[in-house]
């Protein structure tokens, strides 16, 4: 049914051209092909038998199911053939033994063999959305987004006292920081400690851990992670007594600037009012007088 869906063929035609394939009795249609061949003269009778043609090819002859099913299978392109025709009794699955000599991950049950009507392809896959590169046979790599999620991306992963690291990242495997290795088979931990990149002050002590490490002081010292230094805890206290002490004439001195130039400002405003009030109503200097209009009248 899936095929001559494919195809395009009427379901209820090929229906009542096969008849019941379960019913043990003649199939009318070909009884009646058989009966129109049958001469009606004195010579001898020749049945033709039907045929079929697929793919271009003619088939004759007893046409069972599995004879079609197979030259119809013949017909489409590798890995495209729909899943009838790789059921087990069209074809064998040759993935089945020894994974096809595909590259295959049991861990994660990832395989690049797939099967197809005439054998087998060995093809990176694409699983959950993430595509997996490489040759097919011997390698397949997660890569693209969300390559972590699927099998760590191959990767090497480990967890211990409670901390998780892995070396998955977006462009391939990598130890984290703390760790050295491969970053796919394996990351051992770095001891910072004896290869002296931390804590490195005379007073310091140094303790390793899983993937990072941590720093002391001795003698009732504190630790400056920043600096990388022992100092006082009373040397620490007024240090920051010192830096809350500048922050708050740092401020002040701020506070008065602002003041003095609000006051400025605010003096300048009220000279410039009273200039403009006393110009209203004060006659000003250097004006010249208005000559008043007078007549001369002779008698």
């Amino acid at each position: 049914m899936q095929l001559s869906h494919h195809l395009g063929l009427d379901h209820k035609a090929i229906d009542k051209c096969i008849g019941d394939p379960d019913a043990d009795e003649e199939n009318p249609v070909l009884k009646a092909e058989q009966d129109a061949q049958i001469g009606k003269g004195s010579r001898g009778d020749v049945t033709i038998l039907p045929t079929l043609v697929i793919n271009n090819r003619q088939y004759r002859g007893k046409l069972d199911k599995g004879a079609v099913l197979k030259a119809l299978c013949a017909g489409f392109r590798e890995t495209t053939e729909p899943a009838v025709c790789l059921s087990e009794d069209i074809q064998t699955n040759e993935c089945l033994e020894n994974n096809g000599g595909c590259w295959q991950d049991k861990a994660a049950n990832i395989t690049a063999c797939k099967d197809t009507f005439r054998g087998k392809v060995c093809e990176c896959p694409v699983v959950k959305g993430v595509k997996f590169v490489g040759d097919g046979y011997t390698h397949c790599e997660a890569s693209g987004a969300g390559r972590c999620e699927i099998n760590n991306g191959g990767c090497w992963k480990e967890t211990m006292n409670g901390r998780t690291y892995s070396a998955c990242t977006a462009d391939g495997c990598k130890c984290p920081d703390g760790f050295k290795g491969d970053g796919i088979h394996k990351c051992e931990d770095i001891d910072e400690c004896k290869e002296r990149t931390a804590c490195q002050c005379k007073e310091c002590n140094c303790k390793n851990t899983w993937g990072s490490y941590e720093c002391g002081c001795s003698g009732g010292l504190l630790y400056m992670k920043e600096h990388d230094t022992c100092i006082s805890k009373s040397a620490a206290a007024q240090v920051g007594w010192n830096f809350l002490w500048v922050v708050f004439f740092g401020l002040a001195a701020v506070g008065i600037a602002a003041y003095a130039v609000y006051k400025y400002r605010i003096r300048r405003y009220m000279d410039s009012e009273i200039r403009a009030i006393m110009a209203q109503y004060m006659p000003l200097e250097n004006q010249g007088e208005i000559p008043s209009n007078s007549h001369h009248i002779e008698m």
